[in-house]
C-alpha cells in the first residue's frame, strides 16, 4: 500500500502517505535504455550513409522527450502527506512539488474521520473534519486503500482517545 505507519514513538504515531508508482526508478532506466536500443535497430540499415546523420536528430529527440516526461510525471507525483497523531494534537503536512508546505492542526479529541461515498472528487473520499477546517487525507489512494485507511485512523483515534475501537 502506498501509506506506512511509522514505528510507534514516544511523541505520537505517524503515518506517511504517498502517491503510487507504477514505474520504478530502476524500470524507468530499463524502459528508456530498451526504447533507445529499439530506435536504433533500423540505423543499422543505414551506416556509413549520410541518411544516417539526417535521422540521428530526430531519434535523439525522441529519446529526450521520453526521459523529459518521464522526469516531470516524477517530479509532479512527489508527493508526501504526513499526519502525526499525539494525545494533545493531530498534525497533517503535506508537501509536493513546487508548492509550499500545507499543514493542518486539530485537537484529536474532537477529530472526526468521514469517508464520503459520492460527491467528493474521488469515489470514497476521505476527510478529516476538526478544528477551523477540514482537510482530504489520501485522495491518491485508491477506494479500497481509502476504506482501509478510514479503519485504521478510527481506532488510532480512538486509543488515543480512551476509548475502544
Amino acid at each position: 500500500m502506498p501509506y506506512e505507519w511509522l514505528p510507534s514513538a514516544p511523541d505520537g504515531d505517524r503515518l506517511h502517505l504517498w502517491p503510487y508508482r507504477s514505474l520504478p526508478r530502476r524500470g524507468f532506466v530499463w524502459f528508456v535504455g530498451g526504447t533507445a536500443a529499439l530506435i536504433a535497430v533500423p540505423l543499422l540499415a543505414v551506416i556509413g550513409s549520410p541518411v544516417l546523420w539526417a535521422l540521428l536528430p530526430f531519434l535523439v529527440a525522441a529519446i529526450a522527450a521520453i526521459w523529459w516526461a518521464l522526469e516531470r510525471s516524477y517530479r509532479d507525483g512527489a508527493i508526501l502527506e504526513e499526519l502525526v497523531l499525539t494525545e494533545a494534537r493531530i498534525t497533517l503536512t503535506r508537501s509536493g512539488p513546487g508548492r509550499q508546505r500545507r499543514q493542518w492542526e486539530a485537537n484529536p479529541y474532537w477529530v472526526r474521520v468521514t469517508r464520503h461515498g459520492q460527491g467528493g472528487p474521488v469515489p470514497d473520499y476521505l476527510t478529516l473534519e476538526g478544528g477551523p477546517r477540514v482537510v482530504e487525507i489520501g485522495a491518491f489512494l485508491t477506494p479500497e486503500e481509502r476504506q482501509s485507511l478510514e479503519a485504521e485512523l478510527r481506532a488510532r483515534l480512538a486509543a488515543r482517545r480512551g476509548r475502544p475501537g
